[in-house]
């Protein structure tokens, strides 16, 4: 059993969707979710690219994860929560 990461950017509410382009494919036992860091998790025995190209038609910006994109989510969040903090 092989688990994948994605970044997936996803505009509004497309949970739904995506999980269901994910379960049409054969080995797919699990989908993960995270809206907040556009992650998504996909546990089973699908090949990684077959997993990707599923998502890719289903009209969402997709590629793999890297550890590249936990710094950029961990700084995004960071700056935000200071952007804002109120200074009156």
């Amino acid at each position: 059993m092989e688990t994948i990461e994605l970044k997936v950017e996803m505009v509004g509410i497309h949970d739904r969707r995506l999980r269901k382009c994910l379960s049409k494919l054969k080995g797919i036992e699990k989908v993960e979710v995270d809206d907040d860091c556009q992650k998504v998790v996909v546990t089973g025995y699908a090949h990684r690219n077959k997993i990707l190209k599923a998502v890719r038609r289903a009209g969402f910006k997709a590629d793999f994860w890297s550890p590249q994109n936990d710094l950029l989510n961990a700084y995004a969040y960071g700056s935000l929560r200071f952007n804002n903090f109120n200074f009156s």
